[in-house]
């Protein structure tokens, strides 16, 4: 990014800032006897600090992703990257960011939390991106657009036409949040990172690669801005244990579960549209289904009685009816399906 964009762009306390700094960041050697950090000697395998930077466990998100290790940041869940682009574009009270709705409810929390404007568009009626809105609602204090896309809870991708526009036409920063793209028949957003100097794109290992207890949240840029995450994050972000575990678990190849997962979807949707009461069944890219059923709550609350949890989402402005189901193993799936034929 160049500097007259970040000097618009970045908060001016965040480009002053002095960021914490451990000896261990400032030593590249190899070090043998540690009495830097004021750690317990005694070696019970967790009493060193983790790896700041992540710098192993980034490596293998590199060759995963095929993403240079200098444009990758690891968050403590994906939630710490949202905040962290609030922190650093976004001045309290002044600037205001643009999202869509209905979509993922984190960014308007964290919005709130930073104490900065947010400005909701409707998505159109088949849930497709209303850019000119969009571009619209933005103004000179306008510094951030969210976008997931699969979008959470419609299930929709957003076309990349669509995002390369907003990308082009808007000033600031466009955040592309792909939770769930792993699931998705579109490309992602990552391959026009080198062309876009605005743009962030986030994913996680919590969905398709099953880490959602380690919460391992990614964030994806050009160096400049990923320097800038880096530089605000809290030095100890992810702690030991939940990086030795994801480097072992992301060794497994998930691409049979994908497939399984995918199918099944495909599999749920139909057998739900069968379904006397249900009304609709959306399209999805991501690994849940929206459905529109005939009394949306109490439908909910019969299956909390069959022990299934789901999500309700009827009271949401466009998923009005809706339940969000996630896609089970076939098994959970069948259960569900056997459920709803007695709650219906």
């Amino acid at each position: 990014m160049n500097p007259e964009t970040l000097l618009r762009l970045v908060r001016k306390n965040i480009l002053s800032l002095a960021p914490y700094s451990t000896a261990r960041d400032e030593y590249k050697g190899s070090i043998g006897i540690f009495l830097d950090a004021n750690e317990n000697p005694f070696d019970n395998g967790y009493n060193r600090y983790p790896d700041p930077r992540q710098s192993e466990l980034k490596e293998i998100i590199s060759q995963i992703k095929g993403i240079p290790v200098q444009q990758i940041f690891v968050g403590n869940g994906s939630d710490e990257a949202i905040d962290l682009c609030l922190r650093i574009f976004c001045e309290p009270r002044t600037d205001n960011i643009v999202t869509i709705t209905p979509t993922y409810g984190m960014y308007r929390v964290a919005a709130d939390i930073n104490n900065v404007e947010v400005r909701e568009v409707q998505l159109n009626d088949d849930f497709t991106l209303p850019t000119d809105k969009i571009l619209a609602s933005c103004d000179k204090n306008t510094k951030l657009i969210f976008l997931c896309s699969p979008n959470n809870p419609t299930g929709n991708s957003f076309s990349i036409e669509d995002v390369r526009r907003l990308t082009e036409c808007f000033s600031g920063i466009v955040v592309i949040d792909e939770a769930y793209i792993d699931f998705s028949s579109h490309q992602s957003a990552t391959m026009m990172l080198d062309e876009y100097e605005n743009l962030i794109v986030l994913q996680t290992l919590s969905k398709a690669y099953g880490l959602a207890a380690l919460r391992m949240g990614l964030a994806f840029a050009q160096k400049d801005i990923i320097d800038i995450f880096s530089n605000v994050k809290y030095p100890y972000n992810i702690n030991s244990a939940g990086m030795e575990r994801a480097k072992e678990l992301l060794k497994r190849d998930v691409k049979a579960e994908i497939s399984l997962l995918i199918s099944e979807r495909e599999r749920l949707s139909h057998r739900l549209a069968e379904i006397e009461g249900i009304k609709h069944v959306y399209p999805s890219d991501a690994n849940f289904l929206l459905v529109k059923s005939d009394n949306a709550r109490l439908l909910y609350e019969r299956l909390i009685k069959e022990n299934i949890i789901v999500r309700d989402r009827s009271q949401v402005k466009g998923c009005e009816g809706c339940l969000r189901i996630t896609v089970g193993t076939p098994q959970e799936n069948n259960r569900l399906l056997e459920a709803l034929g007695r709650c219906m």
